[in-house]
This record gives C-alpha cells, structure tokens and sequence, in this order.
C-alpha cells in the first residue's frame, strides 16, 4: 500500500484527537450519500413517467410521419409509397387522410379529428387495434364506418352500432359560397378504444381511407405513418426522407410530434438534477472545511513528512485521496440506497396511486445504466474539486515554519 494512501486513511479514520473534524468528515460522507441516492430515485422516477408518456403516445403514433403538402406534385405519393418499399427499417406503413369535423349525436356536438387509414396496415401503423374495450377495427370496403375514443363515446352517449353525423370543412365551404347545403355524413360505430390519453380518446377518431377521401372530399394522400423496426432508428429515419426527397415533404419523428411535451419534461428532470445535486454540493463544502482544519491539525505532520523528503505532489495527494475516499464511499452508498429504494417502489409499490384517478397503479421506476454511472462520478468530481484548496494549501507549507513552534 503506498503510503500516502495510508496516510490519508488514517488521517479521515484515525483522529481521536480531532473528533470534531471527524464528525463533518461523517456528515460529509452522509450528504454525498443522501445526495446520490436522491439523484437515483428521481431520476428513475422522471425515466418512469417519460417511458410510460412514450409508451401511450407512441402506441397511436407513428414513429415517423410524413406530409405531403397540398402544393406538392401528385406523383409525390407513388414515389415515397415506392422509397418506404424499399427501405428496411420500415416495418409496416400506410397513407392517411385526415381532418376536422363536427361529429353530431343526440346527445351534443364535437369537434374532432378525423385519421384515415389503410384498413389492412391500421393494426401495424397505431395502437388502435390493439385498444379496443367495444367492437372491432375492421372497416367495410364500401360502409362508411367510424372507431372513437370511449371518453368520447360517452360524452355523445353512443355504442357500437349507433349513427355519428359529421360535417366536415369541405360541406361547410360550399354551403358558405352559396352553392349547396351543408353535406351530412352518416357512419356506422363499429368500435370504441381507450388509448389512456384523453387527448386521444376525447377528439381522435379513425376510418378508413376510402371514407376519409369522401368526408373531406379528395382522392389526394395528405400523407404516411410510418413504423419502423426499432424506434431508436427514427431520427436517422428521418435523415434519410429529408435527403431523398428536400423540401417537396414535411417529416416528423415521434419525438418531433410531442416536441413541446417532451421539452417540458427534459427541463423538469434537469431542473431537479441540479436542485437535487446541491445536497451534494453542500456535502462538499462541509468536505472542504474538514479538509481545512485537517491541515491545520497537522501542520506539524506535514512538516515532518517533508523534511522526511515527501515532495509537493505527495502533499497534495494525500489530502486528495482524503477527498476522494469520502467521495467514493459516499457514491458507493448512495448507489447502494438509491437503487435499493427503486428496487422496493418496484417490487412492492411503496408509492400508491389511486387508480380511480390515475392510470397507472404507483409510480413508475425506470433506473438506466447512465445514471447509476453519472450520477456517483458527478459526486466523486465535486469531491475531488472540493479538496484541491485544501490540499494546496498543504502542499505549500515549508517545513520550517510547520514545526518552528513544536
């Protein structure tokens, strides 16, 4: 064992004649401690929470979406049918139509939006096959039918098999020019889905494509849902639309659809990594003043070392470890307590939710490798940076004056 790693461990242990230096040593130890463990919980907990918000909106969503503009050529959609062909990312993809209309019952009048899709790619593309509580997904070729979300069908208080009356924006337009009345669409519920999302179940309806075209009268693809193999490929998905076909389209990724959403969250865990990692900040300042009055102590041991012929660098470094072995060990038990605290949420729901209220029975725990790595090496630095003062200022000491009073 090198012998300044020694010293320094005697120097952080050993001080039956400097016990009050020992006990904020201690303490410093138990911020660094509490500091990372607290880091670990929340940030799993903000992991939980992003993971469960990906995965409800992921599973309606396309990861990647492309728009054909209306200016756009009318050759533009073979052409990107014919590129998603050939892609091997691609896992399943279909054209949609989509819009705005007043969906009517007897009940009262809703706003919603109106998605059409492939009827053989629909269960591929979105989660709304996989969603239904009522009914089916499986569109006629020749009925106009509709899926809606169960929020939704209960505020117009229909079923399965009951008639929605729709006006669309294409009706509305010729009856404003006079030309015609209002057009009213009937269709046929044959399915109701809950997406755990009210956005979702509360304005989102879906159709086939062939019904979309009539309600918003246009033979004209506004676009491509596109899911891929691996949803880790998105962006680089993304690339490869923008590289092959310019400006002509607009692409988005899952992440670019729910921008703002996921920004808020970005900040949120952000916010609480920086308040959070002032516990450890405030370990370390107790850390350097231990260190101080360590120096202080043992101004005359320094003095001794070095007229042993300790160099310097050896001062600094035994002051160093000093640091370091607080940082280390306050890292290792955070490590230890905060992955023990997520392990209990998860394995027995010590954190409750109602499930009258929420969808999700207790808080949800994600723990990621990165952060068990960022998080402990984030304390071990502000350790490190906390004990540079101290030990130059040990480092400095000439051996004559360190002992002229002894």
């Amino acid at each position: 064992m090198k012998y300044t790693f020694f010293i320094a461990k005697r120097y952080l242990l050993a001080k039956k004649e400097a016990g009050f230096i020992t006990v904020i040593s201690m303490i410093s130890v138990l911020g660094v401690t509490v500091g990372v463990a607290a880091l670990i919980v929340v940030l799993s907990v903000f992991n939980g929470f992003n993971g469960l918000v990906t995965d409800i909106l992921v599973g309606f969503d396309p990861h990647v979406r492309i728009q054909i503009p209306a200016a756009s050529d009318t050759a533009a959609a073979s052409s990107i049918r014919t590129f998603l062909a050939g892609q091997q990312d691609v896992s399943a993809a279909s054209p949609y139509v989509s819009g705005k209309g007043m969906m009517i019952s007897k009940r009262t009048t809703k706003v919603i939006f109106i998605r059409g899709l492939e009827t053989d790619a629909l269960p591929s593309v979105s989660g709304v096959a996989s969603s239904m509580v009522m009914g089916n997904a499986q569109f006629s070729p020749d009925a106009p039918e509709i899926v809606i979300g169960y929020s939704l069908a209960d505020k117009l208080g229909i079923g399965i098999d009951d008639t929605l009356y729709i006006v669309t924006s294409a009706g509305v337009k010729d009856a404003l020019t006079g030309m015609a009345l209002p057009q009213l669409f009937a269709l046929r519920v044959i399915g109701i889905y809950e997406a755990r999302n009210k956005e979702y179940d509360g304005v989102y309806a879906f159709t086939s494509i062939a019904t979309s075209g009539a309600l918003f009268s246009t033979d004209r693809i506004h676009g491509f849902d596109v899911r891929l193999k691996t949803i880790d490929r998105s962006e680089d998905f993304v690339e490869s639309v923008r590289e092959q076909f310019g400006d002509t389209v607009i692409v988005q990724s899952w992440f670019d659809l729910h921008r703002d959403l996921y920004s808020v969250m970005q900040v949120e865990r952000w916010s609480a990594f920086i308040i959070l990692a002032l516990i450890i900040a405030v370990a370390s300042f107790n850390l350097l003043g231990s260190l101080t009055m360590t120096v202080i102590e043992k101004t005359r041991d320094i003095g001794i070392l070095k007229a042993m012929g300790a160099t310097q660098r050896d001062i600094m470094t035994i002051f160093r470890l000093e640091g370091i072995l607080v940082g280390v060990v306050g890292s290792v038990l955070g490590l230890v307590l905060g992955t023990f605290i997520c392990w209990l949420q998860v394995e027995f729901q010590l954190f409750a939710l109602d499930s009258s209220v929420y969808i999700i029975p207790a808080i949800p725990i994600e723990i990621r490798a990165m952060d068990l790595i960022l998080v402990p090496l984030s304390a071990l630095f502000l350790c490190s940076l906390a004990a540079y003062l101290p030990s130059k200022r040990a480092a400095m000491l000439q051996p004559s004056e360190a002992v002229r009073w002894e």
